[in-house]
């Protein structure tokens, strides 16, 4: 193997591909990348425009009509403020001796390590969201395990209440929680493999909600107790946009190996309060 079978182009592409199917938060169940495609730079800037709501009224035949209201709109900026670099090689005997799968093998790795700061950026993005069980001061308690699986229901209600679709919607949670739900008779197991629960963390349904399972899951500590921070949302709630927006090939100067090196760029926005519900929860282990 030598450095001009490093083609930058493609082991970006492979890069993405394998970063995307790593995600957790930032999978397309969870979150949405309407904008990825407008982003090339680290400091872009996607404008994310909304319609206001549309008055609804009571029609009389042979009466004139309201005048057509002027439509309002808001807009949010979605900013790539997020920058991470990854570099590795691959030693000359390593590649004469080892199948010629290494290079993706290694690139399935470097965006798995990648995945997990920027999952963890986007599992951030939750401080406006509009609804919230309890809170770091005075997290929720949990008394019984069946509590777990009926926090689940009361989430799924509060977005009901908010007018927010049942589409899609998922709720990521800590191992801890995954397992006082596993426990109970309600919950639906995932028909999917072993490695997918391990990769993307889709774990099964609880009340027709797609339950995903992350070591991500914020945790703030309030002087007593950790809270951790478990959130049910749809798609449309958050924005995610990211690129390998540079990959080089180089051959290391003190080294007989072909190396590869590159800039992650991403970025983040809540974009719909109302689709993000958070409970503040302290761990049971009764």
């Amino acid at each position: 193997m030598t450095v001009t079978n490093f083609i930058p182009q493609l082991w970006a592409t492979s890069l993405l591909v394998n970063l995307h199917k790593a995600h957790v938060y930032g999978q397309p169940g969870l979150t949405n990348t309407d904008y990825e495609g407008e982003i090339a730079a680290y400091g872009d800037r996607v404008k994310i425009n909304s319609i206001g709501a549309i008055t609804v009224f009571d029609y009389t035949r042979n009466t004139d009509m309201p005048a057509p209201e002027a439509l309002t709109d808001a807009q949010i900026e979605l900013i790539v403020d997020q920058a991470k670099g990854f570099n590795f090689q691959i030693d000359d005997i390593d590649a004469r001796q080892v199948n010629p799968k290494l290079m993706q093998g290694a690139t399935s790795e470097a965006a798995y390590a990648l995945n997990d700061t920027s999952d963890a950026f986007l599992a951030g993005l939750y401080a406006t969201a509009a609804t919230n069980f309890g809170s770091t001061a005075a997290p929720v308690t949990f008394t019984s395990a069946a509590d777990a699986y009926d926090q689940v229901v009361d989430m799924g209600v509060a977005l009901d209440e908010l007018n927010v679709g049942p589409e899609g919607r998922g709720i990521v949670v800590p191992p801890w929680f995954y397992g006082l739900v596993e426990k109970d008779d309600r919950f639906v197991h995932a028909t999917a493999s072993g490695d997918q629960v391990l990769r993307n963390g889709f774990a099964g349904d609880a009340n027709g909600v797609r339950l995903y399972k992350s070591n991500n899951v914020p945790v703030v500590n309030n002087g007593t107790a950790d809270t951790y921070k478990v959130q049910m949302s749809t798609p449309a709630a958050r924005s995610f946009a990211e690129q390998i927006v540079k990959t080089e090939a180089y051959t290391p100067e003190r080294r007989f190996a072909d190396a590869l090196k590159g800039l992650h760029v991403y970025g983040g926005k809540l974009v719909r309060t109302e689709a993000l519900a958070v409970a503040h929860l302290t761990r049971f282990t009764g």
